[in-house]
């Protein structure tokens, strides 16, 4: 049961962190509406690979992380300040998104599988998301950086990954007409989710120093 868990929470981490509309699970539903549901596979699959690699990163990373308790102190505090800051300016400061804007160029007809990769290699999120995924579950004793825990947790965000994707594109069409809610409410949201992470950081730093 121990050896699941690590694939499970690859899976619900994935799920979480790429299931708000973005640019690549838009992108593959405007690929799948306008060039079939093959050509949009291929281009999950090349931003899939994408994805391994940078969680692989994110989790060599936070192995490091792990092993030094001064440097995840520093680090805390750190991401308590940058954290906080995007909070403020999400919910203060930041333009809010046109909803009616829906118009996305894909420029690429040739390979949608290295449209995937560029798309996915131009997004940094998952590297300190993932790093502080595994840090966190491995702070409350649910992740243990064993190479077989690395590769079901590695195995677990592909499959939730691919899972999200593949829904954008097998039911974009329903989802079309509800983008306008998160679209409108896309700066609360990540404020309220920034704000959430912000408040559980703090509260260890504080168990840290108390």
């Amino acid at each position: 049961m121990s050896y699941i868990m690590p694939f499970v929470w690859g899976c619900i981490a994935s799920v979480i962190g790429i299931s708000i509309p973005g640019l690549i699970n838009m992108t593959a539903s405007k690929v799948s509406m306008k060039d079939g549901r093959d050509r949009a596979l291929l281009f999950i699959l090349g931003a899939l690979i994408i994805i391994f690699f940078q969680t692989y990163i994110a989790i060599l990373f936070a192995r490091y992380i792990d092993s030094r308790p001064d440097v995840i102190v520093l680090l805390r505090e750190i991401g308590f300040g940058i954290f906080a800051a995007l909070t403020i300016y999400f919910f203060f400061f930041a333009k809010k998104p046109n909803p009616k804007d829906k118009t996305l160029k894909i420029r690429s007809k040739t390979s949608r599988f290295f449209l995937g990769m560029l798309l996915s290699a131009l997004n940094f999120f998952p590297i300190p998301y993932y790093a502080f995924i595994t840090i966190t579950l491995a702070s409350f004793g649910y992740f243990g950086f064993k190479n077989l825990e690395i590769v079901l947790f590695l195995l677990g965000v592909l499959v939730g990954s691919f899972a999200v994707f593949y829904y954008y594109i097998r039911f974009f069409n329903k989802l079309d007409s509800k983008t306008d809610f998160f679209t409108k409410n896309m700066n609360t949201i990540i404020a309220s989710v920034t704000g959430i992470i912000s408040i559980i950081t703090l509260i260890n730093i504080i168990k840290y120093y108390y």
